[in-house]
């Protein structure tokens, strides 16, 4: 079980130094109906501790995310007539990418096809070591791209939802009714899904590694199923990575932390609706209960 007694046993790396010396992570998303997947992703990022944020996100909302999030470097990418991002490649990314210590791809994609460019540009533009979170559409185009597999084998971290872990699981051995319903089912999904693609998954409160470890968060009532939640998972476990956190360490953080914000959410407002955005405050507080012995 994922508690506070020991998470406090396996200490996260200390933030320190300056911005760079905190890590730096990039946030690829946003279409221009869902550039808020984005921004919360990337908040999240920042407010467990990561010291530099790039968003990545459709070139005609560009401008407006800059001056919504005035912490990031915003980049715009090539859209189509809908607003929906169809690529990350020609060089556009290729500086950010280089200096990101940690990459999140997903969070308002809206596209398959745009959304397996992005990914193909982001693998060709990090190094093989940069660790890779992947979100949303992401997930849901990583079952049927064999490059994109072996390219995650590793070093990815998987967040998918209910839905997403049984696409990534479709073949003809194993199908939904085989995985079933609630927590404990999904969990397991999470660790056949661990195994399959050789990464880390968080899935439901549980985290589950390719070498077959697993947690389970005690944390998390179901107002987490809000718009915006697993966006902010999302870019907290890269926030985690950024800081020096090893895939496994960082999702077990990022899901307990996410969680345990939600609980303090339902206290104060109640089970069910608490905002995701309103997550973020929670999040720093949550880790300096995590430090204190």
């Amino acid at each position: 079980m994922l508690t506070p007694s020991a998470l406090r046993g396996w200490p996260l790396p200390e933030p320190t130094g300056g911005k760079d010396a905190r890590g730096s992570v990039c946030v690829v998303g946003g279409a221009r109906g869902t550039p808020g997947a984005a921004m919360l992703a990337g908040l999240a990022a920042l407010r467990v501790g990561a010291g530099r944020l790039t968003l990545a996100v459709a070139r005609s909302v560009a401008p407006h995310v800059a001056v919504a999030v005035p912490e990031a470097g915003v980049v715009g990418l090539p859209e189509d007539g809908a607003g929906s991002v169809t690529d990350a490649g020609d060089g556009l990314l290729d500086g950010e990418l280089g200096r990101a210590d940690v990459v999140v791809v997903g969070p308002g994609l809206d596209t398959p096809e745009g959304t397996l460019a992005v990914l193909r540009a982001v693998v060709a533009g990090t190094a093989g070591d940069v660790p890779l979170v992947l979100d949303a559409f992401a997930l849901g185009v990583l079952r049927d791209a064999p490059d994109l597999c072996e390219a995650a084998r590793g070093r990815a971290v998987l967040t998918p939802n209910g839905t997403e872990v049984r696409y990534l699981l479709d073949d003809d051995r194993l199908g939904d009714d085989a995985l079933g319903d609630g927590d404990d089912a999904l969990g397991d999904a999470a660790a056949l899904a661990a195994d399959r693609y050789g990464v880390v998954v968080a899935c439901a409160g549980t985290v589950a590694a390719p070498d077959g470890r697993s947690w389970r968060s005690s944390t998390g009532y179901s107002g987490l199923g809000t718009s915006g939640s697993g966006d902010v998972l999302a870019g907290a476990v890269g926030g985690l990575l950024a800081r020096g956190a090893d895939a496994a360490q960082a999702a077990c953080f990022g899901v307990e932390v996410h969680g345990t914000a939600g609980d303090r959410l339902a206290a104060r407002v109640g089970p069910h609706g608490y905002l995701a955005r309103e997550l973020l405050d929670e999040l720093p507080r949550v880790l300096v209960e995590l430090r204190a012995r």
